[in-house]
């Protein structure tokens, strides 16, 4: 076969495995090609089917921003699914933080509920809503800076959470307590 005839035997019968590892794909046809796969190999580390569900939406909206860089060597599939593991990891440590700091706060709002005369609660109620004033006067993303920070959210966790980059995070945690030491003390 000569050249001519090998390119039309290619374009006829679509192209070969070796120049599909090569081709360029769209993000539609990534998408369409591996998202069963991404889906499956998700829901066998998470054994959950939403979290499964949200690390697939997480895999590809990376790849949507990095689709030359995930196509390089035609390693397309190798990256999606080491991305797979990665985003997996991350939001089930992420969910375990979560799950921990959740149980840490019902035992201590167990204890002090039991604890509490009724002048205490009422005192407490008081502060909560005049913390909750306070913050309500802080503008975005402080606000969300600071509230994400005392979740236990890291520096890094707060910088993708808001879309900021990580090296403002912690000066806009600073502004914000500085704020709301201010604002706390003038508000009834």
């Amino acid at each position: 076969m000569n050249e001519w005839e090998i390119t039309l035997s290619e374009t006829e019968a679509g192209l070969t495995a070796e120049a599909q590892s090569d081709a360029r794909l769209t993000f539609e046809e990534a998408f369409s090609a591996h998202q069963r796969l991404v889906y499956r190999y998700a829901y066998g580390l998470t054994r959950e089917r939403a979290l499964a569900e949200d690390v697939t939406q997480e895999v590809f909206i990376r790849l949507h921003s990095q689709l030359d860089t995930a196509q390089r060597a035609g390693m397309l599939r190798a990256w999606l699914l080491r991305v797979t593991a990665n985003v997996a990891r991350n939001l089930m440590r992420t969910g375990r933080r979560a799950a921990a700091r959740d149980e840490a706060f019902a035992m201590e709002m167990f204890e002090t509920a039991d604890m509490q005369t009724p002048d205490e609660a009422f005192a407490r109620r008081v502060e909560i809503e005049k913390t909750q004033r306070t913050l309500d006067r802080i503008k975005e993303p402080l606000r969300s800076c600071l509230l994400l920070r005392h979740e236990g959210l890291t520096y890094r966790e707060i910088a993708t959470a808001l879309g900021l980059r990580e090296s403002n995070v912690g000066s806009l945690i600073a502004r914000a307590r500085r704020k709301f030491t201010k604002l706390y003390m003038k508000v009834r």
